[in-house]
């Protein structure tokens, strides 16, 4: 069977990183969080007193970002390593959802993670969720998701992921946190959060992680018989 790269784009707290690496443990696929990505840049930006309108410290802070992704071997979950440390926790805080989506606006940024992106689902066989997967990243890509939910919803969910991480959150700030997210991430020059035109779209409001997921599966295994049948087809005319 051949494979495929499925790009899941979306708002904050759709349950698109959950979902996406259901989906990609499923079909053995690799999972590539593009947000924690950003996250990540977002964390060493704070922790290194970046300033952003200091195009020449903005510029040596990228050079030094280096980025990758571990599997847990206990919880079979996927974590986030920058410069060669587990972050995973520490991007998930709430000062750094807050400076994110800011953070990612950055020209210069996106261009240097897009291309470590691209690299990692040069193979294909790849499940990305992020903002731009599906519209820049990889406009190419076989299969297309878009998700959305409601904003109170979204916002209960954020809530209950900071409660697994020991974090007590209003629901009122975290709200008002999606809504800033969502302004930014749809308005922002570069790479705007749009919805490609030949995309699904899944509304999460109202299912569960499982049937999200099987949404995808059905969708994907469709486009991988596709593909597989195409390029048999290709090589025997041959």
């Amino acid at each position: 069977m051949r494979k495929i790269i499925i790009a899941i784009d979306g708002y904050s707290a759709c349950g698109k990183s959950t979902t996406a690496m259901m989906v990609a443990e499923r079909l053995g696929y690799t999972y590539i969080d593009t947000g924690a990505m950003y996250r990540a840049a977002a964390l060493y930006f704070h922790e290194h007193y970046v300033s952003l309108d200091n195009p020449h410290e903005v510029h040596k802070a990228i050079e030094q970002i280096q980025i990758q992704f571990h599997i847990n071997s206990k919880t079979r979950r996927s974590e986030t390593f920058l410069n060669g440390l587990n972050v995973e926790n520490d991007i998930r805080k709430m000062h750094i959802s807050e400076m994110v989506s800011e953070i990612s606006a950055i020209p210069e940024l996106r261009k240097h993670l897009v291309e470590q992106q691209r690299k990692m689902g040069k193979k294909k066989g790849v499940v990305m969720d992020g903002r731009d997967i599906g519209t820049v990243v990889f406009p190419e890509a076989e299969l297309k998701i878009f998700m959305v939910a409601d904003l109170y919803t979204r916002a209960h969910r954020r809530q209950l992921e900071l409660l697994e991480k020991n974090q007590i959150v209003g629901i009122d700030e975290i709200i008002e946190n999606l809504k800033k997210r969502d302004l930014l991430d749809t308005t922002r020059a570069e790479s705007p959060l749009r919805k490609a035109q030949d995309a699904y779209q899944l509304d999460s409001t109202y299912i569960t992680i499982e049937e999200q997921v099987d949404f995808i599966l059905h969708l994907a295994m469709a486009k991988i018989m596709e593909r597989t049948e195409n390029v048999n087809t290709h090589e025997r005319s041959n």
